[in-house]
C-alpha cells in the first residue's frame, strides 16, 4: 500500500460532496467582472534570458509559473502552459511561449494538481532537465519517460550547479485520480546560492510552516500564492488569502513579496482585480514598505541585483 500524506499537525483537507454542492450552488448565484486581465509585458527580455549566465531574475509566466535564473542555471516553477484548466479556458495567455523559452536545467514541483502539473507542457520544455518532485511522483515520473527525476520529502535537500535546492512544507493536499489522493506530497521550494535566497511557495493554506521556513532560511524574495480563496469557507485550509498571504510574507522574514496564483486560470470564485484589491489594501494595513510588493506583469522580468525589473532601468 502507497503512503499516504498529511499536513502539519494532521490539518484535513478533504471536503465533503455537500460542501462541494453548496459551493456550486453559491457560485451559480454571483455575479463576477472577469473583464480585468493581467497585462503581457511590452518588453519581454528574450535576449537577456538567453545569453544571461551571471545575473539572478524572476520571470513570471503566469499563475504558479516562473522561470528562474540564478547561479547559471534556468529553472522553471510548476510548469503550465496548458490553454485550458478543466473547462474553463485561460484567462490570459503565458508571457513567454513555450517555443521560445530558453533551455532548462531544473524544473521544480510544488504538488500534482493539474494547474501545477502539467505533463503536455513537460515534453515540450527545451532542454535535458533534472525533475526535482515531491515524494511519492517519482513513480508517475518515471512511468511517462521523465529522467532523471528525484522526489524529496519536507526539509529534504540536494544541489545542482552549486544552487541548493530545499523542499518544505505547505499545507494542501493532491489528487489526480479517484485513488491518488493524498498519495504523494506538496510543498515548496527554497532556492539558494552564495547568499541570494528565493521561496517558492507552491499552494498552501496559511499555517504556522511560514513561520518555521523564515526561521530557517535568510529569504530574500518569497513568491506566495493569493488567488482561488472565494468562498473562503470552502478554500482557506487550502489556499491563503491576499491577507494571510501578506502575513505569510511577514512570517517568512522576507525581504521582497511576488505574488502569484491568480490571473490565469479562474480555480475558485475570486476574480484578479478583486485578489490584488485585497492585496494591495493588506499591503497598506500593515504598513509595510510600497518598495517590497513587486507586483509582475505576465512575462516580465525582475532582475534581483538592483532590485528592479528590466523595464523600470
Amino acid at each position: 500500500m502507497r503512503k499516504r500524506y498529511e499536513n502539519m499537525d494532521q490539518v484535513n483537507n478533504t471536503t465533503s460532496m455537500k460542501d462541494m454542492i453548496q459551493w456550486r450552488k453559491e457560485r451559480k448565484a454571483k455575479v463576477k467582472d472577469l473583464s480585468f486581465v493581467i497585462p503581457r509585458c511590452e518588453r519581454v527580455e528574450l535576449d537577456l534570458l538567453h545569453s544571461n549566465q551571471a545575473e539572478t531574475t524572476i520571470t513570471w509566466i503566469g499563475h504558479s509559473t516562473f522561470f528562474i535564473q540564478i547561479g547559471g542555471l534556468n529553472i522553471v516553477t510548476d510548469p503550465v502552459w496548458a490553454n485550458r484548466m478543466g473547462f474553463e479556458r485561460r484567462l490570459a495567455p503565458p508571457g513567454i511561449p513555450l517555443k521560445d523559452l530558453p533551455p532548462v536545467d531544473v524544473v521544480l514541483i510544488s504538488h500534482s494538481h493539474y494547474d501545477h502539473l502539467d505533463y503536455p507542457t513537460l515534453r515540450k520544455l527545451n532542454g535535458n532537465p533534472r525533475y526535482l518532485v515531491p515524494e511519492g511522483l517519482k513513480r508517475s515520473f518515471r512511468k511517462k519517460g521523465f529522467e532523471p527525476t528525484e522526489e524529496y520529502g519536507w526539509w529534504d535537500s540536494t544541489a545542482v550547479g552549486g544552487v541548493e535546492f530545499y523542499f518544505v512544507p505547505a499545507q494542501h493536499w493532491t489528487k489526480r485520480t479517484l485513488t491518488d489522493t493524498n498519495r504523494s506530497w506538496w510543498g515548496g521550494w527554497i532556492i539558494r546560492h552564495h547568499g541570494e535566497c528565493i521561496y517558492f511557495a507552491g499552494d498552501s493554506g496559511y499555517f504556522r510552516g511560514f513561520k518555521e521556513i523564515g526561521s530557517r532560511f535568510d529569504i530574500d524574495i518569497a513568491l506566495i500564492p493569493i488567488g482561488a480563496y472565494e468562498p473562503e469557507w470552502f478554500m482557506k485550509m487550502q489556499h491563503v488569502s491576499p491577507e494571510e498571504a501578506v502575513q505569510a510574507y511577514i512570517d517568512t522574514g522576507a525581504r521582497m513579496f511576488i505574488p502569484m496564483h491568480y490571473g490565469a486560470f479562474r480555480l475558485a470564485d475570486d476574480t484578479p482585480k478583486e485578489a490584488l484589491d485585497r492585496l494591495k489594501a493588506a499591503w497598506k494595513q500593515e504598513n509595510l514598505e510600497p518598495k517590497e510588493l513587486k507586483i509582475l506583469e505576465h512575462g516580465e522580468t525582475l532582475c534581483t541585483q538592483n532590485g528592479k525589473t528590466i523595464a523600470e532601468n
